[in-house]
């Protein structure tokens, strides 16, 4: 952003500004109020806007919450909601309402605080209303929710806070762009309410001002004493480490020997894939009955409840989970993290190992465990900018159009609004700051007839302009379907699993993986091997499992995280060091002279170029770093450009590190293939012919409301939405190639599922700048690439069986 930035505040000492029964009920407990817990309340009696910077287990949520439990403790509640408190999960939601009770228990508090989300019941809901709380706890969808019914200005009109936790973890997706926009309706709503965000990892601190507010400058930057920094190891078992490989099978038992040794431990992984196959190694080994969970978000919901009830009672040793659990749940007895694969980003390595040891003044403590030698190399970058507070992220994207138009339709549920200040308000959202008039013209356009090419269909129809000028829903139903389509998380087409035709639900899986069965196949699935029955109406009935040979896994579209820009230089700097190389450990460093006796190892602004021919095929191994998802556009455009110039492309695999292509004829000028022009060149008519716009046009559809998912009564399966969606979009391609949702899906397929920024910084980077090492056989860096040919739909335990089968093939080779 380039905003003015916020400004920084300087703590208060003293406890003047604390009342009597807090100061006590903090000397009970034997505490005493942070500098910035007092620094907080101290803006609060200003009317102050502020982001609060503070690290795991220092008090950061208290400090949100303090301002308001003093105001309703002098003031009284019970005048409506005082306080909204918006949280990125559920689960964290719920677990702070808990932790809440206990000051407002203790200090004899008339505080009636609520949860509000997808999990509350009618009847909680329709009590909510009857009798608001004090404070009320929701996620960014049950806000828009909230705000889509006609007594919301009501609601919200007495409001005096807004609190948005873990801020940095919302403000750069779509559910960011929508939150903002919730944010700047309740502003209008609620004009005096002071603005609160909370995070313990923020890279763009002005950036995160500015989503706060319009005004950055009004925004008080507090930022919370450093806590004791964390304890980052690399686990590298009896000296080994694979050349490939995923899933890091290798560590299973040193991390079950890391479980044993320590209280409660949490064993991150970056997949749901990766989860299900680690918990099987686990428990397979885990001769002691070690009490062991797993957790991701293809669960069942009442499995992960039943998890994260367990952690907090403390009856677990360890839950192996993804991302499902990355936030703030505040669980004390965790006192290690485990980090299974390369954490991807500095940020999200740091916000989980934030949640071992929620003790501001002792360390917590990590172990990385990479699953392969590149992985290391990614590790170590990650612990060194860890230790130098070198974080990534933070930049706030541009708003979708899409979400945009979900938001003003839910402004038309809840009563009839003008255009031209429903434009004003929209633009004081950070993501629209920048919106032009005649793109909101669009979108409004859009929601009210469906565009040009839909508007001769009625049901496209759903807003109308009345003789007063302001715009209403065409139909007062329309309010009940956009509630039941609420959200801009669209997951592929999924169906449930049930164990036995009437045993319980075990959680979701997708369609895909689906067609993929016959019955008798086996897959592991919610910690358990699961034997394939069939498929009854939208569920697939399975049944336990004895044994299986190569059960199959259940993989996830958009699953994989993606490696970010700060640490790949970093990794790049490692590998361009020679005189760091003697301390690594022995595995990476023999790894790395190999790779300079044969090739090369590269420089830091280089690329490194590789050719050599295999088995009658010409091979080109490129190491960009710069992601899977930009490698994979990439090996996209260069086998079009190979075309081209007849190097009879034969395919391509991509890693986060590095790209494979192959064809009959030997490439000799690299340069020809990377220049500047490649995205001009091919990149549209690529896009066009592919699934990528298709897939984003989807997502797009769903969240603009223009295909509905959930129907009174009953809810389309994801075939019935993906036919919907393809048909629509080839009819707007052809007849309106302009229309708003196919602008949409450009954007978000080039921000996403391409990294089209990226990839186009990395080719102007390059220009002048490739090392092209001609090789007589394979190098050693290729060896891992290679080896994954032909194994792109082998999952598990197998992948990594089979990598190190064909790596020993290539090895043979590579050190001839």
């Amino acid at each position: 952003m380039t905003d003015a930035p916020c400004a920084a505040h300087a703590p208060l000492d003293g406890l003047a500004s604390l009342p009597a029964r807090f100061v006590a009920w903090f000397s009970a407990r034997g505490w005493r109020p942070r500098a910035h817990q007092l620094a907080m309340l101290a803006l609060a009696r200003e009317g102050r806007d502020a982001l609060l910077v503070a690290p795991t287990g220092g008090g950061k949520t208290l400090a949100g919450f303090l301002p308001s439990l003093v105001e309703l403790a002098r003031e009284g509640g019970g005048c409506g909601i005082h306080t909204l408190y918006v949280s990125p999960l559920k689960a964290l939601a719920a677990d702070i309402a808990r932790n809440l009770e206990t000051p407002i228990r203790e200090m004899g508090l008339s505080v009636r605080i609520a949860v509000r989300t997808g999990d509350t019941s009618p009847a909680q809901r329709a009590r909510q209303r009857r009798r608001p709380p004090d404070i009320l706890l929701t996620t960014p969808e049950s806000l828009a929710l909230m705000l889509s019914y006609p007594d919301a200005a009501e609601r919200f009109r007495g409001l005096r806070a807004i609190v948005l936790d873990e801020v940095h973890a919302l403000a750069e997706s779509k559910r960011g762009a929508l939150l903002a926009l919730g944010v700047a309706r309740l502003r209008s709503l609620a004009p005096d309410a002071r603005i609160v965000g909370l995070s313990a990892t923020v890279a763009d601190p002005d950036a995160l001002c500015r989503y706060l507010s319009p005004e950055p400058r009004s925004v008080a930057l507090v930022r919370g004493e450093a806590g004791a920094p964390p304890e980052v190891e690399i686990l590298i078992p009896d000296a080994r480490m694979p050349w490939a490989g995923h899933y890091a099978t290798h560590a299973a038992a040193a991390i079950l020997e890391l479980v044993r040794r320590h209280r409660t431990s949490i064993v991150f992984v970056n997949t749901r894939a990766q989860a299900e196959v680690l918990f099987g190694l686990l428990w397979r080994l885990n001769e002691d009955n070690l009490p062991i969970a797993l957790h991701h978000g293809s669960l069942d919901a009442e499995q992960r409840h039943k998890v994260e009830r367990a952690m907090a009672r403390g009856g677990l040793r360890a839950v192996v989970a993804t991302s499902s659990l990355d936030l703030g749940i505040d669980w004390g007895d965790v006192d290690l993290v485990v980090q299974v694969g390369a954490p991807k980003s500095v940020a999200r390595l740091l916000q989980r190992i934030g949640r071992a040891n929620h003790r501001l003044e002792e360390p917590s403590r990590a172990v990385l465990v990479p699953a392969n030698r590149f992985e290391v190399l990614e590790c170590l970058a990650a612990r060194e900018a860890l230790a130098e507070a070198a974080l990534d992220g933070g930049a706030i994207v541009a708003g979708g159009l899409d979400v945009l138009a979900q938001h003003v339709t839910g402004v038309a549920c809840a009563g009839p609004f003008d255009a031209d200040r429903l434009y004003e308000e929209v633009r004081r959202a950070a993501p629209y700051a920048a919106l032009a008039r005649s793109d909101f013209d669009a979108v409004l356009d859009f929601v009210a007839t469906g565009g040009y090419a839909l508007g001769g269909y009625e049901r496209y129809r759903r807003l109308v302009r009345g003789s007063d000028g302001l715009w209403r829903l065409a139909d007062p139903r329309l309010a009940c379907r956009y509630r039941m389509n609420i959200g801009t998380i669209v997951e592929a087409p999924v169906m449930h699993v049930r164990l036995g035709p009437r045993g319980r639900r075990l959680g979701e899986v997708e369609e895909y993986f689906v067609s993929t069965l016959a019955p008798g196949d086996t897959f592991l699935f919610a910690g358990r091997l699961l034997e394939f029955v069939g498929v009854r109406e939208d569920e697939v009935v399975v049944r336990a499992a004895k044994r299986a040979r190569d059960p199959k896994v259940p993989t996830y579209a958009g699953g994989k995280l993606p490696l970010t820009d700060t640490l790949a230089t970093r990794v790049r700097r490692i590998l361009a060091t020679r005189e760091r190389w003697p301390q690594l450990p022995a595995p990476v460093r023999e790894w790395l002279e190999a790779q300079i006796r044969r090739s090369s190892a590269g420089e830091a602004e280089e690329l490194l170029v590789e050719t050599f021919p295999r088995r009658g095929r010409h091979f080109l191994v490129a190491y960009p770093f710069a992601g899977r998802n930009a490698h994979q556009t990439l090996g996209m455009l260069l086998t079009r450009r190979m075309e081209r110039l007849r190097l009879a492309p034969l395919g391509f695999v991509a890693s986060d590190y590095c790209i494979a292509v192959w064809g009959r004829v030997p490439i000799e000028r690299p340069e020809e293939l990377f220049t500047a022009d490649l995205l001009a060149d091919d990149l549209e008519e690529w896009m066009a012919e592919s699934t990528v716009l298709r897939r984003a046009f989807r997502n797009c559809a769903v969240v603009a409301g223009l295909v509905e998912r959930r129907l009174p009564g009953r809810e389309k399966t994801g075939r019935q939405v993906t036919m919907s969606t393809d048909l629509l979009y080839d009819v707007l391609r052809k007849y309106e190639p302009d229309h708003v949702l196919l602008r949409a899906a450009r954007a978000e397929a080039a921000q996403g599922m391409i990294d089209l920024g990226r990839l186009s910084d990395l080719l102007n980077a390059i220009q002048g700048r490739i090392r092209h090492e001609r090789l007589s056989r394979i190098s050693p860096f290729a060896v891992a690439i290679i080896a994954g040919i032909g194994k792109e739909f082998v999952g598990g335990e197998a992948l990594d069986q089979e990598l190190e089968a064909a790596v020993a093939e290539l090895l043979a080779e590579a050190m001839a």
